[in-house]
């Protein structure tokens, strides 16, 4: 990688150390043109005829996310927000009385809400699979559930936001797998960040953002879903870009993942997102991953060796999310110091994280991407004792 290239390609690396790209990284040149042109020609032709114009490049995303997954284009839908994406295919299952959701201790409260609602609704169990001794998930403990049945859906982050651990989404796929147990993996803070390929991880569904390590647009997010289980998912609602109308009284819905997607979106984030996964590809997402956690190691060493400093990440495969304390230093008083120096930063709060039965502060969350630099780390170690 040419650091100085990617970095001048990046305008926002000239106004700031930019260490929140677990919140929402800097966008390169070519996504900001690409979203800034498409909302101009909306305003100068009118969005609909903008659309029929930019055609190919919004028919672009659909391969490119494909790429970048090595998924097919079919199984790749266009949503407005991870969130969303997640909740189009979680509330698109057909729970039953008595069917068990096994989950994680470092799952998103986002995540555990939509799990307790279906649970009250549809008379299912939600149950928490421990860890190992380092945070990851137990991958004994999941086997055991497995095989005592019953088990609808095993549903996980692939990276916690909270903590810095990996876990072991391909060795889920290959159990889940072996059991014929559904798959869905929230990859809200891996995709963009490590090398991902959705048949080796063995998912059966996977949500993700555009706003953070993929370096989209705000409000773009996709859900890829597999095609074999496609007819099995009905999605909680419905559109005429996810079905067809058949007068008077009836539909058929689509038979490839845009059965999740609405009409109406934001056209210019779709183009965006699209460019931002080809510029990813483009780089090469093993080098990428590389990058990202030689960083991040780097800096866990240097803040490991501070007075007063406690590094708090987990997990046998750290990421690019690196969380700490300083001691006798609120959190955001942290963060605030760190945005007079010209760094962002941003705090984990421990509600987010309802599941983890072992209570963890606040804390400073510093997560890096491939454009930072080690002079860029050192600004933000100034600001610590």
């Amino acid at each position: 990688m040419d650091i100085d290239e990617l970095r001048s390609d990046t305008p926002g690396c000239a106004k700031v150390a930019h260490l929140n790209n677990a919140g929402a990284a800097l966008p390169p040149r070519p996504v900001i043109d690409a979203v800034a042109g498409h909302f101009e020609l909306e305003s100068l032709i009118g969005g609909y005829e903008a659309a029929e114009r930019n055609e190919a490049p919004i028919a672009r995303f659909y391969d490119a996310v494909a790429r970048l997954l090595g998924a097919r284009p079919d199984e790749i839908a266009f949503v407005e927000n991870a969130t969303r994406a997640w909740d189009m295919a979680f509330y698109a299952i057909p729970f039953a009385d008595g069917d068990r959701i096994l989950t994680t201790t470092s799952e998103y409260s986002s995540n555990a809400i939509a799990y307790q609602q279906v649970a009250a609704a549809k008379g299912a169990h939600v149950e928490v699979v421990p860890d190992e001794a380092d945070g990851t998930l137990s991958l004994d403990a999941l086997e055991a559930e497995l095989a005592k049945g019953d088990v609808r859906l095993v549903s996980l982050n692939h990276i916690p936001t909270h903590n810095g651990l990996v876990n072991p989404a391909a060795e889920v796929g290959r159990l889940c797998r072996e059991h014929g147990v559904l798959y869905l993996l929230d990859a809200c803070q891996s995709v963009g960040q490590l090398a991902m390929d959705v048949n080796e991880i063995g998912c059966d569904i996977l949500s993700a953002t555009g706003r953070k390590y993929l370096r989209g647009p705000r409000g773009t997010g996709f859900l890829y879903v597999r095609h074999g289980i496609l007819q099995t998912l009905v999605p909680p609602f419905l559109d005429l870009q996810a079905a067809d109308w058949k007068a008077p009284d009836g539909f058929v819905m689509r038979d490839d993942a845009q059965r999740f997607e609405t009409w109406e979106r934001h056209v210019a984030g779709q183009i965006g997102l699209g460019v931002a996964a080809d510029y990813a590809a483009g780089l090469g997402m093993a080098e990428i991953e590389d990058r990202v956690l030689g960083l991040a190691a780097r800096l866990r060493e240097e803040l490991a060796a501070r007075p007063g400093v406690t590094v708090l990440d987990k997990g046998a495969r750290p990421s690019g999310i690196v969380t700490f304390t300083v001691e006798g230093r609120d959190p955001a008083a942290v963060k605030a110091a760190a945005r007079e120096a010209g760094v962002n930063v941003n705090v984990t709060n421990p509600v987010s994280h309802g599941y983890d039965p072992h209570a963890r502060p606040a804390a400073v969350r510093a997560s890096v991407h491939y454009y930072n630099t080690d002079e860029e780390l050192e600004r933000l170690l100034s600001v610590l004792p």
